[in-house]
């Protein structure tokens, strides 16, 4: 007999496991865990922190974390990888399949067994507000090549993956975690571009990751992740997908403000799904838990549903087990690795170069770009401005708002205006009448077609993205990546 707190993933407060959330754990007959950057400390702190958590959870412990690289990293202090979109820009499958499983080795040594990634999503929205550079390619076989090769890695080396957002969240306006995006396609329209990956990987994934977003065409009335026509049509029933299907967490506004944890949990399993992931208090936990044990106790979910769903969980469990397993001299390797794939995804667009270490510039920069809660905390203007060390005369601009720059207040002094971006929201109107003579884009490369001129990408803004640009600006690396149709 199952028990439906095996069915509910939850998060924890703090970086150690208080003896009141543990019992809690145990009361409820919880086996998953999902880790943030709240939960994480020194490398020391969280492998204590797994070590008990394991103790906890049991044998079949599944410990999830979001480490699909550039700004989506949890562990900051493993080797930290590229983002999709810059392993799409240099389109070396064994350098994806490379990362994949260096991520995976870094989670493995803290005994982390369930990586929410690789991303399926296929990015063809320029105005994404969400996925963007997580995104491979614009181009779903694109996608579909390099995600794989990712996931192979990762399997490989004994980290289960999740892909993520089925049926797809390239293209829409709006983020889920504020509100309910709609993508109105038909079936085949579907077909042809968002479901292509989800189908190609199928067969390989372990465990997929559902949207919330409403696909009026084919559910009017629930978003993906509450839609059996979704879940238990084309997921279960076309494709005949057994992995474990999870939902993105039902605390964002997407469903939360239209359907309740109570509602939302029960209509996921009824759809297909075999685990909800309900964060908050544990107050808001049981609520998702209790309105499981209720339903299967009033006979609105089956205990063949329950059944079914804890086979496919057991089944993930007993493949990725939660153990740790370090190797010191790996880890070296694999930052070396990491710094090696971020600046092959360097991009220069519309011939730009480098000025020289002796012209006389002017960069422009945005002093800091707190996190929002949902995206995260944008690089310092103090770390762009580090880029421009080995330049002699370089003045400093510093703004509040790079969004609200005039360019007009800009001095025409003769100095080559260089303009950094560290924010992940594109631009705005008032983007349209900058000329900066070099714009290099730190995080969301859609901000390109924001602004005319030469553009260099990063594709996101850890250490070795930063480094690779810090060579080319100083003359000691080129630029080889390439963009996506349609951002050049």
């Amino acid at each position: 007999m199952f028990d439906p707190g095996r069915l509910v993933m939850v998060d924890i407060p703090g970086q150690s496991l208080d003896a009141d959330t543990a019992a809690f754990l145990r009361e409820q007959k919880i086996r998953s865990v999902c880790l943030f950057r709240k939960n994480l400390g020194t490398e020391d702190e969280v492998r204590a922190l797994m070590s008990d958590l394991i103790a906890v959870l049991g044998p079949e412990a599944l410990i999830g974390i979001d480490q699909e690289g550039g700004a989506v990293v949890r562990a900051t202090f493993l080797p930290q990888p590229p983002s999709a979109m810059a392993l799409g820009a240099s389109g070396d499958a064994a350098r994806a399949e490379a990362v994949g499983a260096a991520v995976a080795r870094g989670l493995k040594s803290l005994g982390i067994n369930w990586n929410f990634a690789p991303v399926l999503d296929v990015n063809n929205n320029p105005a994404n507000p969400v996925i963007g550079e997580r995104s491979f390619s614009n181009d779903p076989v694109e996608v579909s090549r390099l995600a794989a090769a990712w996931m192979r890695g990762s399997l490989a080396e004994g980290v289960a993956c999740c892909v993520k957002h089925f049926p797809g969240h390239g293209d829409t306006h709006v983020d889920s975690h504020h509100d309910l995006p709609t993508v109105d396609k038909s079936r085949a329209e579907l077909n042809a571009l968002e479901l292509v990956p989800f189908k190609a990987l199928a067969s390989q994934a372990p465990a997929m990751m559902t949207a919330h977003i409403v696909y009026p065409q084919i559910d009017p009335d629930r978003p993906a992740t509450l839609s059996p026509e979704l879940l238990g049509g084309i997921l279960r029933r076309d494709w005949g997908y057994d992995g474990v299907v999870i939902t993105d967490a039902l605390m964002m506004k997407a469903v939360a403000d239209r359907f309740g944890y109570a509602r939302s949990a029960v209509m996921a399993i009824d759809a297909g799904a075999d685990m909800v992931l309900a964060q908050g208090s544990k107050a808001e936990q049981l609520v998702a838990i209790n309105a499981l044990r209720e339903a299967f106790a009033d006979g609105r979910l089956t205990q063949t549903q329950g059944e079914t769903a804890c086979r496919r969980l057991d089944t993930l469990a007993a493949a990725y087990p939660a153990s740790a397993a370090s190797d010191a001299a790996a880890r070296k390797a694999d930052h070396a690795l990491m710094a090696e794939a971020w600046a092959a995804g360097l991009t220069a667009l519309r011939g730009a170069k480098p000025p020289a270490l002796n012209a006389p510039i002017r960069v422009i920069v945005q002093g800091d770009v707190p996190t929002d809660m949902v995206s995260e905390a944008g690089p310092k203007g103090r770390q762009a401005v580090a880029l421009f060390a080995a330049f002699t005369d370089a003045q400093v601009q510093m703004v509040d708002d790079i969004a609200q720059l005039d360019w007009a207040t800009v001095p025409s002094d003769g100095r080559t205006n260089v303009l950094v971006s560290t924010r992940r929201a594109r631009y705005g109107a008032a983007s349209k009448g900058w000329r900066p003579d070099l714009h290099i884009a730190l995080w969301n490369p859609y901000q390109a077609l924001d602004v005319a001129g030469p553009t260099v990408l990063t594709w996101g803004f850890a250490p070795g993205a930063l480094d690779g640009l810090k060579a080319w600006l100083e003359g000691r690396a080129e630029a080889t990546g390439r963009a996506p149709e349609g951002l050049k």
